[in-house]
């Protein structure tokens, strides 16, 4: 927890035995004392300090306590601080008048009684801490208010994409069942069959996407580690991948360390958030884009970076990128289908191996770089002298490229 910050209070007083006898009588754990010995300088204090109690002698040469309490009540700053007037002078009715019109809450002939003062003081020192608890507990309020109006925001742009991407797959079956109705071609059955096995396929993605991130987010996926080789892991998830990079003629290239990286982890859990990132950079990279898959030991960790030249993520997204919704309304119009919640659902899944993940991207139409940091169980060399690194490419259609 933070601890609250110190109350201020203020002593305006020329003589300073009397403000070294009231600092003595008043302080206490979680106040801070400030002192004054004018009333130029108490002004000057209160242009930087937010108090909670103003004690002002009256008599003083120069600005006395009752000028200095109007110049006070004339200030944004300090017109609503309460003042406690301390005065050695004769209490009459008109200089009480005079005090209480220039915003005095009380009077205190000296000499002071300590205990009436320290009560008098805690009241105001105490009234300050609520409003200030009050303030902040508004201000955590208009943060959640605002974050609910953006969920809801974004639960309403999910919505109309979800409905998007199911009213599409289900009218083509609908088609295509139409159509088997009829007396057609047998060869003209069989593609509307394999046309028709693509849409329930990619009405099936759509719905498990749907119940993992449900399963996750409410605890109920729970993984089946045991040790696993990165390297085959991320064979199973270029493999799952590799028909999205090829379709859109992507030139893959990886780079990964030549000896095994063994991990406790769920190997499909981790394949998956190595394709859904991967599937993620084919969909947002313009055709002919390039797409790298890198993995780099540490001491106790890997790092498995999947890189792009595609659209990027804006600087003011990259906060909100593994957000349930923040995706689909600036992306909608780049997107290739899907339901935007893919990296949402990666960011839980590497949650539950104890790992991290991050974005890093230039802005937008500059690329943009996914960082997963996993923990390792251990690091096993190559048993030649190979160099380091391998690197394969994956030409799309016409490239040069070897592999």
């Amino acid at each position: 927890m933070i601890a609250d910050p110190p109350i201020n209070f203020l002593l305006v007083d020329d003589l300073d035995e009397n403000l070294l006898a009231l600092e003595a009588l008043l302080q206490r754990d979680g106040l801070h004392c400030l002192k004054a010995r004018s009333g130029e300088e108490a002004l000057e204090l209160l242009l930087v300090h937010d108090v909670a109690l103003a004690l002002l002698d009256v008599q003083m040469p120069g600005m006395d306590g009752f000028e200095l309490a109007e110049f006070m009540r004339g200030s944004e700053r300090a017109r609503h601080i309460p003042i406690i007037f301390l005065t050695a002078g004769a209490a009459n009715l008109q200089r009480r008048f005079r005090g209480y019109e220039a915003g005095a809450v009380d009077f205190i002939q000296k000499p002071i009684e300590p205990t009436i003062l320290r009560s008098k003081a805690e009241v105001f020192f105490d009234l300050y801490q609520q409003r200030q608890q009050i303030e902040r507990q508004r201000d955590e309020l208009e943060a959640l208010a605002q974050a609910l109006r953006r969920a809801d925001r974004h639960k309403d742009n999910f919505l109309a994409v979800l409905a998007h991407e199911l009213r599409n797959p289900v009218a083509a079956l609908g088609g295509g069942l139409h159509l088997l109705k009829k007396d057609i071609p047998a060869e003209r059955a069989k593609d509307i069959r394999i046309r028709m096995d693509r849409m329930l396929a990619h009405l099936s993605h759509l719905i498990d996407d749907l119940l993992d991130v449900s399963r996750v987010s409410q605890g109920k996926i729970s993984l089946k580690k045991e040790q696993v080789e990165l390297g085959d892991v991320l064979k199973s998830a270029i493999e799952a991948s590799q028909h999205h990079i090829d379709a859109a003629g992507h030139v893959f290239v990886t780079d990964l360390p030549p000896g095994e990286i063994w991990l406790d982890a769920d190997h499909t859990r981790l394949a998956q958030i190595v394709a859904n990132l991967l599937n993620n950079a084919a969909k947002y990279t313009p055709p002919g884009g390039t797409i790298t898959l890198s993995a780099r030991p540490m001491e106790e960790n890997v790092e498995i970076r999947i890189a792009d030249t595609g659209v990027g993520v804006p600087r003011e997204m990259q906060a909100r990128i593994f957000e349930i919704f923040a995706q689909v309304e600036d992306h909608l119009t780049k997107a290739q289908g899907g339901l935007g919640i893919g990296l949402a659902l990666v960011r839980q899944l590497v949650a539950l191996h104890g790992g991290t993940i991050s974005v890093e991207s230039a802005g937008e139409n500059l690329g943009s770089t996914f960082t997963v940091t996993l923990p390792v169980l251990r690091i096993s060399s190559p048993p030649s002298t190979e160099p380091a690194a391998t690197v394969g490419l994956t030409p799309h259609p016409g490239s040069d490229a070897e592999i």
